[in-house]
């Protein structure tokens, strides 16, 4: 698996290279921002480990400018580890989130789940669009339309609305939600869904008549013309 490392820490940069090629990965490192990001839209990588805190550019910088043009999986590792911290990174594409200081063995673990998911995602029948009623998302070009209408949606909620949308008529768990889009275990104590669910309700669904997004208390949630079940909302 081929890797970009974005770190400033120079020995930690250093030992995490060491220690990745060890385990048979193939690294790339940049040591900050503006060399990360160039990597990262000009190169061909699995995985890109990215610092939060970066001398030049902020590590949620770099990853929002990374998110027009790319959806290589993204790792986080960084030493803000408040939730506000962690709902950030996510809504900035994040696909996954790791605090400092951390152990090694969950971040070569956590690289092969991004690995295996993406290898997944590519090994799935080629879907390109999907719509339900006058709502049309297309994942070549990774739009998102509702009544002729486009969503403005970010990676992350994109991720979300496609799952919802291929998933239609079905109520789909947090956890999945979780693990599909996220790709961490679910937390009861992390408002990361809920919070996106809330802002793309807003966008699909607040400026028009019909309704969608249907929450199923306790249960997760369901995209249908009607609500599938009693204490739908």
């Amino acid at each position: 698996m081929k890797l970009l490392l974005v770190e400033d820490d120079l020995r930690l940069a250093d030992y995490l290279k060491k220690g990745l090629e060890e385990e048979g990965f193939v690294v790339d490192l940049a040591r900050n921002g503006i060399d990360g990001l160039h990597l990262a839209t000009q190169g061909h990588h699995e995985v890109i480990i990215l610092d939060g805190m970066l001398p030049d550019i902020d590590g949620l910088a770099v990853l929002a400018a990374l998110r027009q043009s790319k959806t290589t999986p993204v790792m986080m590792l960084t030493a803000r580890g408040m939730t506000e911290d962690k709902v950030n990174g996510f809504r900035s594409g994040a696909d996954d989130y790791l605090v400092k200081p951390f152990a090694f063995a969950e971040l070569v673990a956590r690289l092969h789940a991004l690995g295996r998911r993406r290898a997944g995602a590519a090994n799935e029948p080629a879907q390109t669009s999907l719509s339900l009623l006058d709502l049309e998302l297309d994942a070549v070009r990774r739009t998102a339309r509702r009544d002729g209408r486009e969503l403005r949606l970010t990676a992350k909620e994109f991720a979300l609305l496609w799952l919802l949308l291929r998933r239609k008529g079905e109520v789909v768990g947090r956890t999945e939600i979780a693990e599909s889009v996220w790709d961490m275990n679910f937390d009861s104590d992390t408002n990361v869904i809920d919070v996106a669910v809330r802002r793309l309700r807003a966008k699909m669904d607040d400026p028009f008549e019909v309704q969608l997004l249907h929450t199923v208390r306790g249960v997760g949630y369901v995209l249908d013309v009607r609500a599938q079940a009693a204490g739908a909302a």
